[in-house]
Parts: structure tokens; sequence; C-alpha cells
């Protein structure tokens, strides 16, 4: 038996890129090869083959050797904690537990949690010193797996406005540094602004580098000593392009551990990854359930450290059991009957993947370095550089969708015209605006169907 898997690959003569491409050609019967080859929206020309000899092999990052099933929670005033406790007997491995302004003291969900053991990852959209306070005060000497995460530039970014301003937004900010030791504080990177906007592949892991080096300057020059114990927690939202979303997520630990290497600190991330709103629909939202599918196999081949998944009909519903149910029933499946978790690296090997990878990282490589040659990412978010890029591309994806090049099965391609789904909204599946002062120009998350949907649903 030995002897044959040895000699087996020697029955097999090894086929040059040079012969593929005469190979191609011939079955093609005179059509021009370089009519097969087309450029994606980032601009990178995607070929119909893939060969060693043609792909330069540069380091490939190797993914966590866990991921773990994630559930979220927006915590507010109705949130019971029981129903917290209760997916942890169901599969969940991990909890992601949103804080914003109006959630209360998150103090009791940790004392609840604390005899869990699990991870678990408090991530807050304000900054409030007292209710930090009060978790220190509670974890300090005990053995947990608490982290906290916050991200002001994030904050900035998506709502147009600083917590308070500037200076006291990152007062706050060096604060909370001085609290590591207690538990871990992440660097929180909501790179999922970008996506859900519609900024491109490598748009994401430009601005996300550029994001989070606005925080390695910082602690470089205020904390040298605390910046060798953080590591960022990037926010990924995963869209529908299988492979690009997987390369986006190598590429973005590429670069970070260039940035790092800079810097002199650990080059580790981690990485949360969960489905994009930017492709789900209101109709056909079934399909929801097949994207999302696809999203989490991304994200746990690109390397994802977390990954959660969002329910099918979270759209137009509010949060349901049924729909949490579903949604962590995929990742038992791709986990548990699947065996996403059995195998080290399986995107290794591919040269498709690796030509992927390493032309995003370096497209992201050049703009991160631009913004920074300009002044720095919170300088293009001031000046409205930023939003503009992303725009652009945000408005040729859209024309697509019309255009029906790019298709979202059920919303325009393949329509079920008996679908109707006004009487079946608990909430606007669409984007609200609050007329407000900002600072700067805010990075509006937007569904691709809205518009689409909202004309069906008036004509209904």
């Amino acid at each position: 038996m030995s002897k044959n898997n040895t000699t087996l690959l020697a029955d097999f003569n090894s086929v040059s890129a040079k012969e593929w491409k005469t190979k191609i050609q011939a079955d093609l019967k005179g059509e021009d090869y370089n009519n097969l080859i087309f450029q994606d929206r980032n601009g990178i020309d995607i070929k119909p083959f893939y060969h060693q000899e043609e792909t330069e092999i540069g380091y490939m990052p190797k993914s966590p050797k866990n991921w773990l099933i994630t559930e979220s929670f927006e915590i507010s005033a109705n949130t019971n904690i029981d129903d917290v406790l209760e997916v942890l007997e169901k599969g969940t491995q991990a909890l992601w537990l949103k804080f914003k302004q109006n959630s209360p003291n998150p103090i009791a969900f940790v004392e609840a949690l604390y005899s869990k053991n699990i991870p678990v990852y408090l991530d807050f959209e304000y900054q409030k010193e007292e209710e930090i306070n009060t978790l220190i005060e509670f974890l300090s000497g005990k053995n947990h797996q608490f982290s906290i995460g916050i991200d002001c530039i994030g904050h900035l970014a998506s709502t147009g406005n600083w917590h308070q301003n500037l200076r006291k937004d990152f007062e706050d900010f060096n604060w909370l540094i001085k609290a590591q030791g207690t538990f871990p504080i992440f660097l929180s990177i909501r790179t999922e602004i970008y996506e859900n906007a519609g900024a491109n592949h490598i748009q994401q892991v430009a601005y996300a580098m550029a994001h989070v080096n606005e925080y390695l300057n910082h602690l470089s020059v205020h904390f040298p000593e605390k910046s060798k114990n953080f590591k960022p927690l990037f926010h990924v939202s995963i869209g529908g392009n299988y492979f690009a979303e997987i390369a986006k997520l190598k590429a973005l630990r590429i670069i970070y551990s260039e940035i790092a290497e800079a810097y002199e600190i650990p080059q580790d991330i981690e990485i949360l990854a969960f489905p994009s709103l930017r492709n789900k629909t209101l109709y056909d939202y079934n399909v929801n359930m097949l994207r999302t599918t696809t999203e989490g196999m991304s994200a746990i081949l690109g390397g994802a450290n977390w990954v959660a998944n969002t329910a099918y009909d979270s759209v137009f519903h509010h949060d349901n059991n049924f729909g949490r149910r579903i949604a962590r029933n995929q990742l038992l499946v791709l986990k548990n009957e699947s065996y996403f978790d059995k195998v080290s690296n399986p995107a290794d090997g591919s040269y498709y993947l690796e030509s992927l990878t390493q032309q995003i990282s370096e497209k992201a490589l050049s703009i991160f370095k631009s913004i920074e040659q300009a002044g720095g990412f919170i300088t293009a978010l001031t000046d409205g550089t930023i939003q503009r890029k992303i725009e652009e591309v945000a408005q040729e994806e859209l024309k697509s969708f019309e255009q029906k090049e790019k298709i979202l099965v059920g919303t325009n391609k393949y329509l079920n015209l008996d679908d109707k789904m006004k009487n079946e909204l608990e909430k606007t599946p669409f984007l609200e605006k609050f007329p407000r002062k900002t600072l700067i120009k805010p990075i509006i998350q937007k569904r691709l169907a809205e518009g689409i949907e909202n004309e069906r649903l008036t004509n209904e």
C-alpha cells in the first residue's frame, strides 16, 4: 500500500502552464483565450486557471487552531439574562454582547456568566468609566475569559461624531488602556462599516489598516510598553464573493504583520467575522440562509477566530428564538457535520487564492501608504476622502445590480411575484434617516436591494 502511494504520482506527467493554455485554446475552437479573463470589482483580473509556474507564493498566514461558534446579543432593558444563558446549552461556544448608550449596566451579565468559563466579548458603543470600574472591581484577581472592546474612531466613521470630542474620547481611551491587566482590552476595529457601505475588498483591508494604525500611533507615543500587550480585534463583515472574502481575511493578517513589525509589537490579531448586511434581502428571504452559510464558510476558511451568524429574517423581524436557532444550527452543521474544524489551513495550496490574496494585499498596502502620507485615517475621514472613495465603488456596484449583472436571487432575478411582504414587517427593512448635526459626513451602511424592494413593497 505504501509503495503504491509512493509511486502513484509517477504515473502522471506534470502539465506546464503553456500546455494547459494550448489545450484550452484548442477547446475554444478559435475563440480568444483572453475573453475568459474578467475583471472583478477590485480591478483584479480573474483568469480561467492558475498554475504554480505563474503564481508568486509569498507569506500566507496560518488559520487559528480553533474557531468559536459565537452568538451575539444587543443588550437592552428587555434582554433576559436567562435567554443569554440558555444558548450556551445549545452549542454556542462564545458570546458577543453589544452594549449601547441605553443598555443596562453590564455587571449583571458579567456576574451571571462568570461561572460559565467561556469567552465573552463585551463590545461597548460608549465610554462610561464608572461601569468599567465596576467590572474591574468584580473581576480583579479572578480567572476569567471576559474581554472588552471599544472603537471611538469607528463611532466617528459610522455616526459622523465623536462620543464627546477627539480629545475627551482619547482621554477615555487612555484610561481604558491603563486598566489593561484585569482583563484583555481589544483595539476593536469595526471594518464592517466599510463592507456594509459598499467598499470593495481592497478598500476594506486598506481602511482597516489605516484605522488600526491611528490607535497604534497613539499607543506608541503615549504607552510604548503597554502597546506590546495589545492585539486588535477586527470586526469583519463577510460578503457573497466566496473566494475574495477568504483572501480578504488572509490579507488583513498579512498587512497587519508588516505594520506590527514596524512598531516592534506582536503580530497576532483576532478576527470576529459575521455576515454582511449589504447583500441581504427582504423578498425571497430564505435565500439569506444560503448566503449566510457560504459567508460562514468563507469566514472559517479565511481564518476567523470568532464566527457569528445572523438570522435569515433579521431584515424585517425582531430578534426571535426561531431565527436564532437556525443561525446557530448553520454554524453547528459546519463544525460538527461538515468538519470545518478538522483540517488546518484548508485553503493552502490553492494558487487562485494565493494569487488573489497577494494582489489584494499589495493593492491595499498601497492605499494604506497613501492615506498615511496624506495625514492618516482621521484626516482622510475629516476631509471626506474615505467617504467619497467608498461612494464611488458603491455606486458602481448599485449600477451593476440594477443592470442585473450582479444578481441577488429572488430580488433582481428569478422573482417570485406571489411573494408579499407588507404584512410580515415587524420593523422597517430600510435605512432610517435621523437628521442631526455631524462633525463629518458619516459612512452610511445600506443594503443593496433597498431601492427595488421599496418600490415593490409600495406596489403590493
